[in-house]
């Protein structure tokens, strides 16, 4: 069993061990806690007529201590280490390592949930963007694949295969603001699809005020002749039979520079090892909530930092 007293005293291994500060992962508890018991009190095992069990009762987890509870699933996404490794760890035997895993991860997104961390899902209104975004004069748009293990199913292998990437692997857009926090994140789709064909389904533009500046790479290219009112940042594409004038080269290395922005986003993102690391869960849905779940960490970790 990990010391988690021995892990907060050190700055440096919490952050390595869970991607938060000492101070943050004391914060997060009692959200956490809250959110544990709220959950506990709508077990429909409690509320039985026929109980012969006081709550409580029965054998002891191995997660005994809330602190344990929220170091778990933390450790779990920052390293993310298969259930054998759990399994030397804490004790158990693998199919009670995913269960945890399961239900640690729904009261940790209820939790972040409550802290107003979790990026949106879905964007239907301009008023929902102003609520996105309620001081953003300009926003960044990317798209992020992250690597899954190879379909056996041979529609799903060609469906997953991404061409940019050479691998399978699934994505998302992501739009954050100036301060690289994430306040939207699309559906997980597969990574064969288009960034700018994403974007038009997940947030459409005609939702987005044309007043924002909007920073892109050249994976939206054709934005700007669909949507000419917005105001789009993206860089020039070098021709194919001459070279850019430099006068374009420094326009592009300066908008790169706004645009990076986007990218150490999505790096604050990926410190969990979970959206880097070839994606191994099976269940449906599970690769979608773990990037979900990855952002609002990444948010909650900036928000806590101000």
């Amino acid at each position: 069993m990990i010391n988690i007293d021995k892990v907060l005293n050190s700055k440096r291994l919490t952050l390595a061990l869970t991607g938060l500060t000492p101070q943050e992962f004391i914060n997060l508890l009692p959200s956490f806690e809250k959110s544990w018991q709220d959950k506990k009190h709508c077990d429909y095992r409690i509320h039985r007529k026929q109980r012969t069990r006081k709550p409580g009762g029965g054998r002891k987890g191995f997660l005994r201590e809330m602190q344990d509870k929220l170091f778990f699933i933390l450790f779990y996404y920052k390293c993310y280490p298969t259930y054998d490794v759990l399994t030397l760890l804490y004790g158990f035997d693998r199919a009670n390592g995913f269960r945890r895993q399961k239900q640690m991860t729904e009261i940790l997104e209820k939790t972040l949930g409550k802290k107003m961390t979790l990026p949106e899902r879905k964007l239907k209104k301009l008023e929902e963007f102003f609520e996105m975004f309620p001081e953003a004069r300009e926003v960044f748009v990317d798209g992020t694949e992250r690597p899954i293990q190879r379909p056996k199913d041979p529609n799903r292998q060609k469906d997953k295969y991404s061409g940019k990437k050479k691998r399978h692997t699934v994505k998302n857009i992501i739009i954050a603001d100036k301060r690289r926090r994430i306040g939207f994140l699309s559906k997980t789709e597969s990574g064969r699809k288009h960034d700018f064909d994403m974007l038009k389904e997940h947030a459409p533009p005609k939702y987005i005020p044309t007043k924002i500046k909007q920073h892109m790479d050249l994976g939206f290219k054709g934005y700007h002749a669909q949507f000419p009112d917005h105001k789009i940042s993206m860089p020039d594409r070098k021709p194919r039979t001459r070279e850019l004038s430099k006068t374009k080269l420094l326009q592009n290395k300066k908008k790169s520079g706004w645009r990076v922005l986007a990218e150490h986003a999505i790096g604050g993102v990926k410190r969990f090892r979970i959206t880097t690391d070839v994606f191994r869960n099976k269940i449906n849905g599970s690769d979608d909530k773990a990037i979900l779940i990855s952002c609002g960490l990444w948010n909650y970790h900036l928000q806590a930092s101000r």
